[in-house]
């Protein structure tokens, strides 16, 4: 299985897990996601009243320099992590 197929896959189990992750998980989920899709986040930082899009625009921002491969990798392996725990 390529590593396109590995994270679509690992994106699908993401959408399907029975509980929630906490907040902390979601973020790093997301940064991870955004950075594998879109590279380097490249928006403007949201302003001071948007708590959750200021978080995540911060967890995207962290992963700033990590390549879109690595970042697929980081992907499917954290789901696999959270698969344990949340499927």
């Amino acid at each position: 299985m390529s590593l396109d197929e590995r994270f679509n896959s690992a994106a699908d189990k993401a959408k399907s897990f029975t509980k929630r992750p906490n907040d902390q998980e979601l973020l790093e989920l997301y940064a991870l996601f955004k950075q594998a899709t879109v590279g380097d986040n490249n928006t403007s930082k949201p302003g001071m009243l948007d708590l959750k899009g200021k978080a995540k625009w911060e967890a995207w921002n962290g992963k700033k320099g990590i390549a879109q491969d690595a970042a697929k990798e980081a992907y499917v392996a954290k789901v696999e992590e959270l698969t344990s725990k949340y499927a």
